[in-house]
């Protein structure tokens, strides 16, 4: 199978720094979002981290194997970034949210910790692919919370996972399938906390990846961007 992708970061209007990372391996069937954590120090070198290690992954044909060689690097990125943090005997932290998705024929794994998302368009119904690990995904779950309060509530921003902010980093893994045609997105929260669902949906709905891409960044930047921003498109053809 082929793929068409097409990607774009941008530090928006409020950031000095753009702390987000992409790593696109399309001859690989392999992409990931990484976006460094806001107000913590360093967050550009958490994802650039995450990011390099992605990128220099062995060559393996299996996805699961892909897959079990990513979350390995991932640990081993944890662990870096937690002695890094520990290095100058100040407590902080220097962490990064990861979305991963990989394809090997028709087999899709779509890898995250944190609130970076991944989605699929397919047929005009656009479906989240991974979940929140954040505490206002954890109220719904448990039922505090409506769906359509999550986007607004004061505590949205508040990440319950990530690379290197515990020692225990569980990555989640969801599989799923990929037919010809099918239109994936992975974004940092910098889009997805300022563009919801169903316009995600009809901006991916029609022109090529770079006119969607190129709209939807415009359409972050139009409405304050206050955070970065970026995307991976990728298109099964």
């Amino acid at each position: 199978m082929a793929f068409q992708c097409v990607s774009r970061t941008h530090v928006g209007l409020k950031r000095r720094v753009n702390e987000d990372s992409l790593m696109v391996r399309t001859e690989r069937g392999l992409w990931a979002v990484a976006d460094g954590m806001g107000g913590h120090e360093a967050g550009d070198v958490a994802s650039g981290k995450i990011a390099q290690a992605l990128q220099l992954l062995p060559i393996v044909y299996d996805v699961d194997e892909l897959i079990d060689a990513a979350t390995s690097a991932l640990l081993r990125i944890n662990h870096e970034l937690i002695q890094l943090a520990r290095g100058d005997g100040l407590p902080r932290t220097i962490g990064s949210t990861v979305v991963g998705l990989a394809i090997a024929g028709a087999e899709t794994r779509c890898f995250w910790a944190g609130d970076s998302r991944a989605y699929r368009l397919r047929g005009g119904r656009l479906v989240q692919l991974s979940r929140d690990h954040s505490l206002v995904q954890e109220l719904v779950n448990a039922g505090m919370l409506q769906p359509d309060e999550a986007q607004d509530h004061p505590q949205s921003n508040v990440v319950t996972r990530a690379v290197g902010v515990s020692e225990h980093l569980k990555v989640e893994v969801a599989s799923g399938d990929a037919q010809s045609g099918d239109l994936f997105l992975l974004a940092s929260d910098g889009l997805t906390r300022v563009v919801p669902d169903h316009e995600l949906a009809e901006e991916m709905s029609s022109g090529t990846l770079d006119t969607i891409a190129d709209r939807l960044v415009e359409l972050v930047l139009q409405r304050g961007a206050p955070d970065n921003v970026s995307l991976i498109l990728v298109r099964q053809t």
